[in-house]
């Protein structure tokens, strides 16, 4: 048994302790209080004091690609022009990356996390072994969301169906307490309508989790409305057979029952009201991802409109490709900011924002009994940050300190399931020098 205590501590989004500790015996939270009184009521723990720094739920990261972390700055210069930033993408891994090269790119992404104070990935992979392996192995939580292959004809669903959930049983097979394994339809408009009611039958029958790319860019919104723009071009060039579906994605995703399954959707960035109504009725769920989202220019999301409704919304980092960093403490300040200034937004004050960076996102992944706050009983998924930093002195407010002033840096320990990850400035998990050392190697292949 082990107290962790600190100056501070957030049990949630809107508590928070002064001179509080968290009593952790084994994987699980048994007290939360006041420090003395946790140290009187059990003298045979071992106590870790953190001093100057915030004890909180460790960060949930609700969508991510740790595959594509070597890519890293890589795709930056097609930032502008998205049809050759998914062609360059794609090519780049099917021809320069190996399926060692995908598990090392993976573990660098996991460990990048690990550092950052992220507890939880919700991880999509097209190689889904490597995100798999990598959640395993360095200790975090998480689902890896086996990602369909580019499936949109619904002549070859039967064959992509069969190949798709091959390799998602090979990866149940090896589920752990912490890691699980949902499916990834990739996009309303690259998997076919046979084959998305397939898995959606899958789905409701053994109560398997989804996570889908939806109305994420222009390009889909033009597909999906008028069978026109970049993507409808390299079907006929590719004599894809492929129905328009003259609507919405969101429109589309539930006419065919895809929202029965209350999927975690990623992006959501070209939603009209009346999709914002589809998405809350339904229960489905939203990966707000804004970073990518202003980066590759697709637009701003409607965040505040998702809260509003009660949407489960956390945040994502999406892939190192489209960001750049995998540092959700920045993608809170980013999506409180651009809230702010986008049309029709609100203000995103900073204990909404910790909010979406905890237990937001375990709901949104429908983990919010297990993880996101500090209360007995729950897993004892817990972060130190240092308030040493130049850049967050003086402090005045904790929930402000921690939106708009913290950064990955700042994190000085990492505990899931109540295990010691990373404390020191090192993981305790990860050879980080055998891995750099790999990711410089990869790197050099692909330049």
């Amino acid at each position: 048994m082990k107290i962790l205590t600190a100056d501070y501590l957030v049990t949630a989004s809107d508590q928070t302790l002064i001179n509080g500790g968290v009593v952790v015996n084994q994987d699980k939270i048994v007290a939360v209080g006041n420090r003395d009184d946790l140290i009187e009521s059990h003298p045979d723990a071992h106590e870790r004091n953190f001093g100057n720094s915030v004890l909180m739920p460790g960060l949930v990261n609700s969508h991510s690609h740790l595959e594509l972390s070597v890519l890293r700055g890589f795709l930056d210069k097609y930032d502008d022009d998205f049809a050759s930033w998914l062609i360059k993408l794609t090519k780049t891994r099917a021809n320069f990356l190996t399926d060692d090269d995908l598990k090392t790119s993976a573990l660098l992404g996991a460990t990048e996390g690990l550092r950052s104070g992220i507890t939880t990935f919700a991880d999509i992979g097209r190689f889904g072994e490597a995100g798999f392996e990598a959640l395993k192995s360095t200790g975090l939580r998480g689902i890896l969301f086996q990602e369909t292959e580019f499936s949109p004809d619904n002549k070859t669903a039967d064959k992509d169906f069969n190949n798709l959930i091959e390799r998602f049983f090979r990866l149940k097979e090896n589920e752990s307490e912490l890691v699980g394994v949902g499916i990834s339809p990739h996009s309303p408009y690259t998997v076919s309508k046979r084959l998305f009611e397939k898995i959606v039958e899958f789905s409701l029958k053994d109560d398997i989790p989804i996570a889908i790319h939806a109305s994420e860019s222009a390009n889909e919104e033009l597909l999906m409305k008028r069978g026109e723009g970049f993507f409808s071009e390299i079907y006929k060039k590719e004599n894809v057979s492929w129905e328009v579906p003259n609507s919405s994605s969101i429109e589309y995703l539930k006419r065919i029952g895809v929202l029965d399954t209350k999927p975690l959707l990623a992006h959501c960035v070209k939603v009209s009201e009346s999709d914002i109504d589809l998405i809350a009725n339904s229960e489905t769920r939203i990966a707000h991802c804004p970073k990518s989202n202003a980066k590759l220019g697709h637009g701003i999301a409607p965040f505040s409109s998702f809260l509003d409704r009660g949407i489960r919304v956390g945040l994502g980092s999406d892939s190192m490709a489209s960001n750049n960093a995998c540092d959700l403490f920045e993608e809170a300040r980013f999506a409180a900011l651009v809230s702010r200034l986008s049309e029709g937004g609100r203000f995103i004050h900073s204990e909404e924002i910790i909010k979406a960076a905890t237990i937001g996102g375990a709901s949104a992944l429908g983990m919010e009994d297990r993880i996101g706050t500090l209360e007995i009983g729950k897993q004892a998924d817990i972060i130190a940050i240092s308030l040493d930093n130049f850049s967050q002195t003086p402090a005045y407010e904790l929930f402000s300190a921690l939106a708009f002033t913290t950064s990955a840096r700042d994190v000085v320990f990492t505990m899931v399931a109540g295990k010691q990850l990373y404390d020191g400035g090192k993981c305790k998990t990860v050879d980080e020098d055998e891995l750099i050392r790999k990711v410089k190697t990869i790197a050099k292949k692909i330049k």
